[in-house]
């Protein structure tokens, strides 16, 4: 019989930065999962059962808004954990849960997350600071939207990705691009053409590889390097491997 390779739950930087013994307490509830691209994996108004842990995958919570736009509000990757601090009371998801980037994740339940944290002050306090971060990720990026150009977005947004990737070939589309951005399909073309030619990118059929991180890191805006100052901030060395690409 061949038995599956032993799940590595801190693979998720979140969760390696949880304290060994907080760790192994949670460790008998969580369960690793394949997260395929496209996968929703809660409706707006759907009661949430589980939190994610992504690995490789990268979950994004969008609005569904009356006219059938998108408009994405929240992205959680390595570093952190999806549904985690939405909808404390009721458990109910007030956006859509999507997985935008396949690959794996830790899944654990509500239940069993609770009864740890509440007997863990060091496990409460990593989760607060995550929620603290997300909080402060939010408010720049609302600030961002609002008055930085489409070039510096799309570069924030194509390195955030990167940041959660493995490698550098990320699994983009310009469709894509464009609804979580919040903008047209052809003004993602003119940006992504503009960075290819000038050596930062290459597009592929349904991606895009970053081939200049240094050249990007100098296009993008201000609101890039804050974010992941927040977290290196509140949960030192979430971001160390990304920042070592």
């Amino acid at each position: 019989m061949v038995h599956a390779p032993k799940a590595d739950h801190r693979k998720n930087w979140l969760l390696a930065a949880v304290a060994p013994e907080d760790c192994a307490a949670l460790e008998p509830h969580l369960e690793l999962v394949q997260l395929p691209r496209g996968q929703i994996l809660y409706e707006p108004g759907a009661v949430m059962h589980h939190i994610y842990f992504p690995h490789e995958a990268v979950i994004s919570l969008v609005n569904l808004m009356e006219d059938g736009g998108l408009v994405e509000v929240g992205v959680f990757g390595r570093e952190g954990a999806s549904s985690l601090n939405g909808a404390l009371a009721t458990r109910e998801a007030f956006g859509r849960y999507v997985v935008q980037m396949p690959g794996t994740a830790s899944r654990i339940g509500f239940r069993y997350l609770d009864e740890v944290r509440s007997t863990s002050p060091r496990l409460l306090q990593v989760l607060t600071n995550y929620g603290e971060a997300l909080l402060a990720h939010t408010f720049q990026t609302v600030s961002c939207n609002a008055v930085h150009g489409i070039e510096a977005r799309c570069c924030r947004w194509i390195l955030s990705m990167d940041d959660r990737a493995d490698g550098h070939v990320l699994p983009l589309t310009h469709e894509f691009l464009a609804e979580m951005l919040g903008v047209q399909r052809s003004s993602v073309s003119v940006v992504t053409r503009t960075l290819q030619m000038a050596g930062l990118i290459q597009q592929g059929r349904g991606s895009i590889t970053v081939t200049d991180r240094a050249g990007l890191e100098e296009t993008v805006c201000e609101c890039y390097g804050k974010i992941r100052s927040i977290y290196q901030r509140l949960l030192p060395g979430t971001f160390s491997k990304a920042l070592s690409k």
